[in-house]
């Protein structure tokens, strides 16, 4: 299977993201899937940008600190993306 990807169910704020960015003339592919197989939310594959709308599954709660912090699975999809050359905004 493609890391990242499980059932996709776009959340009503990934499409109001898309949409306003879309409204702004910033071009992308919704749900795109890099040739590894590494899902995005929104993302434009020629320049290599990508945009993911982190909702609370992406997050955990830090037991020293109590503040909340990127879950595992999120942090290293980042870091595959990243090494793979792209730029990834998180909202």
């Amino acid at each position: 299977g493609r890391y990242g990807v499980n059932e996709v169910r776009p959340s009503n704020f990934q499409h109001d993201v898309s949409t306003v960015l879309s409204q702004l003339g910033w071009k992308h592919d919704f749900e795109y899937v890099t040739e590894d197989g590494l899902s995005l939310d929104m993302a434009q594959p020629r320049a290599k940008c990508g945009i993911e709308v982190d909702g609370p599954s992406h997050f955990v709660r830090n037991p020293t600190t109590g503040s909340w912090v990127e879950n595992g699975a999120t942090r290293l999809k980042s870091r595959l993306l990243e090494a793979r050359g792209w730029s990834v905004v998180h909202v």
